[in-house]
């Protein structure tokens, strides 16, 4: 395997390769804001309503109940049915199920292929793809709009393997927390200016003399457009690692990968403390991930909140989430990593108590619970992602970041779940949003008996000066 923390020819070099390294972060940003967070959860929810209604109407039913904050008109899938203002949250956790089958096997060849680089750019432009083709989602199609979001989303998942697993080969322990946070706020610095763009064109569509429908497809399009045409800057800076010997030929990269994975899962049970911190993480990034997910959904269903109100709050979290991030950085610096991820995870708490208390109607109180969102958003999640980095062996980078985003997402499934379930069986998604704060309780107890000087010596690794 190719060493990490390799002799760079110059320092130019060095930083160059950190700051291409970020641009990924501002190329597939676009992916979770743009489409998972806003226009995709609101605008498939409208067409999976529509069907709803459609059905209703064609078989004489009673009709839809009026001002249900669930929108209890059915749509059905082989034979199971369940309410259209619920298909969102069943979707994340069937889009978490997916990757969880499928990632690891993506880290496990990406430690044996020649070009990590080639590889992040083929799920990168894949996922581009497949998120542009949205576009052709419209009338009562729903399912066509839930299967290219599956893909769409395991391309994303796939490319994030991939490039996480580089920190480590760019980056020595005293500088991937800086490195780490300044990508994750670089990355929401770029979601908030496409949403920004999409947020011209969504509320000024009839300027446009396009209808609404036909604005949010235009969303789609260009975000795959954003995505892969920032992605080319990573790949024009990033060098192509990879393995240097014992790489697999071509035509065998996928059966080694799958040898690979074994080899792993099997050596990662010697490293039970990082395991340990995973386990952790998969704890509290569930929470996190839901309640950046489905806050569109919160404040339109429960809050009644005008749509380009929601739209424009997310705006706000993204520029906010980006301060939130060079932040953390700052402060891990001083307290550590791990303290600082405690901290933020008493922050989240506060916040999840505040929005189950906004009134119904309250835009400017929505918009104090999104910017305590934005502060923690983005650098509990980079800090987390540093601190693994110094917990794994060297030369599997790439299968041990599998393991981290398996891990997120063999969990990720259940807090989606928890939110549409407690939704539907109170009427209410109130008391969904407080059933959230499990997560970041537990996590929190779960990061504070952590060792982590103990898990980064266990792995081989040097102890950062401050942790």
């Amino acid at each position: 395997m190719s060493a990490p923390h390799a002799e760079f020819a110059t320092e130019t070099a060095r930083r160059r390769e950190h700051r291409g390294w970020c641009w990924y972060d501002w190329a597939n940003s676009v992916f979770p804001t743009s489409i998972t967070t806003v226009f995709l959860s609101l605008y498939l929810t409208t067409v999976a309503t529509r069907a709803a209604e459609s059905d209703v109407a064609r078989n004489g039913t009673a009709p839809c109940p009026g001002g249900d904050a669930l929108q209890r008109c059915d749509i059905a899938l082989l034979g199971w049915s369940f309410p259209a203002g619920s298909l969102w949250g069943y979707l994340l956790s069937a889009a978490a199920v997916v990757q969880v089958l499928v990632l690891p096997l993506a880290g496990a060849i990406a430690d044996r292929t020649r070009d990590k680089r080639r590889m992040l750019g083929v799920f990168a432009f894949g996922g581009a793809g497949t998120t542009a083709l949205l576009a052709f989602v419209g009338g009562q199609n729903w399912l066509l709009g839930a299967v290219l979001f599956l893909l769409a989303n395991l391309c994303f998942g796939a490319a994030v393997v991939v490039y996480y697993s580089l920190l480590p080969e760019i980056a020595g322990p005293d500088e991937r927390d800086a490195l780490s946070a300044r990508g994750w706020a670089f990355g929401y610095l770029g979601g908030g200016a496409a949403l920004a763009l999409h947020l011209v064109v969504y509320v000024g569509h009839e300027a446009l003399g396009i209808d609404q429908d036909t604005a949010v497809r235009l969303v789609f399009v260009s975000s795959g457009v954003w995505w892969a045409a920032f992605t080319v800057l990573p790949l024009r800076t990033l060098r192509g690692r990879g393995s240097d010997s014992g790489a697999a030929p071509e035509g065998a990269v996928l059966r080694t990968g799958f040898r690979q994975l074994a080899t792993t899962l099997r050596q990662a049970r010697r490293l039970p403390l990082t395991l340990a911190f995973l386990g952790a993480y998969m704890v509290f990034t569930d929470g996190i991930s839901t309640v950046f997910k489905v806050s569109a959904q919160y404040g339109d269903l429960e809050l009644g909140l005008d749509r380009q109100v929601l739209i424009t709050t997310i705006l706000i979290v993204q520029f906010i989430a980006f301060l939130g991030g060079m932040l953390h950085g700052w402060v891990a610096r001083g307290l550590g990593a791990k303290r600082t991820i405690m901290l933020s995870l008493l922050v989240w708490i506060v916040v999840l108590v505040g929005a189950f208390f906004t009134r119904q109607g309250e835009p400017l109180q929505f918009y104090g619970v999104a910017a305590g969102i934005g502060l923690v958003l983005g650098g509990t999640n980079a800090l987390s992602r540093s601190l693994f980095s110094q917990m794994i062996p060297v030369g599997s980078e790439a299968e041990y970041f599998s393991l981290y985003q398996i891990g997120e997402r063999s969990t990720s499934w259940l807090g989606p779940l928890l939110f549409a379930v407690v939704g539907q069986t109170t009427g209410s998604f109130r008391l969904a949003i407080l059933s959230l704060l499990g997560f970041f309780v537990l996590g929190l107890l779960l990061v504070a008996l952590v060792p982590v000087r103990r898990a980064i010596r266990e792995a081989g690794n040097s102890v950062p000066e401050v942790l």
